[in-house]
């Protein structure tokens, strides 16, 4: 459910769940106003991982980079 809805496709599946790629998430940050995969999520499972915490500066330079803007 939540595979589709990144924009960056920082969304991948895992050995036993979906996996989020922190070098390509940028929470939506360039897209929309906040992070399409928690508000998709049916179980309400996806969590900021505590070493991968981003400013939205810092999101937003991800996302130019990934986007070449």
């Amino acid at each position: 459910m939540c595979l589709p809805e990144c924009p960056n496709t920082a969304i991948y599946e895992g050995a036993k769940y979906y996996e989020i790629d922190a070098e390509r998430c940028t929470e939506c940050i360039g897209f929309y106003d906040a992070p399409t995969c928690k508000a998709v999520c049916p179980i309400d499972c996806i969590m900021q991982h505590p070493e991968h915490i981003e400013d939205e500066k810092a999101l937003m330079v991800k996302f130019k980079a990934l986007n070449i803007v």
